[in-house]
């Protein structure tokens, strides 16, 4: 958060401005997305992605799982269809009052509710389902982080791919193949 001070005769006050996120930038085969980051209200989700982002370990990851009408899905996989090793898992977010909307960025995890890594998803529509609603795993929701600010057509783009199933382990994967070839802050 920035700071400005005011001064008032002898008295010094301490004013917080107005709250303005990371913005990273994006470049996939399709095209490119900018994201803006609630470092505010998502700080450990923001700061693990951004953790990534400083290391480039984006670069030459996949989107590998794209199901029209609900999300896509990227970061965890390279090219080859390999998992990239990751950090920790993270806390979950859930309850930070962010929703699943249209366009916002949440993080991906398993059944257990604190197991986000380095895999993201972006929203296609509303998914009200993935907000918090309870604390049971089920119930606990997905960590929104941030909001898609230009490029939603590119992330449209990428939600109406054809997708296959490919090795049992991908059920909706793009054909063809969508690369993220970087993701870099640019304010």
């Amino acid at each position: 958060m920035k700071y400005f001070i005011l001064l008032i005769g002898s008295f010094c006050l301490l004013t917080a401005t107005a709250f303005a996120g990371t913005v990273v930038e994006m470049k996939t085969s399709v095209g490119v997305i900018q994201i803006e980051l609630n470092n505010e209200k998502a700080p450990l989700s923001a700061a693990n992605f951004l953790h990534y982002v400083d290391q480039e370990y984006y670069d030459g990851t996949i989107f590998h799982r794209v199901m029209a009408k609900f999300m896509i899905q990227g970061g965890g996989f390279d090219k080859q269809l390999e998992r990239k090793p990751t950090q920790a898992a993270i806390k979950n977010e859930a309850t930070n009052g962010l929703k699943n909307n249209y366009g916002t960025i949440a993080m991906a995890r398993t059944g257990v509710v604190d197991s986000a890594t380095s895999q993201f998803f972006i929203n296609l529509v509303d998914n009200d389902f993935l907000n918090h609603k309870g604390e049971t795993p089920r119930g606990y929701g997905y960590a929104v982080f941030g909001k898609v600010i230009a490029g939603m057509d590119v992330v449209e783009k990428i939600g109406k791919i054809k997708t296959i199933a490919k090795n049992y382990q991908f059920k909706n994967y793009p054909e063809p193949q969508l690369v993220i070839e970087s993701v870099r802050r640019v304010k």
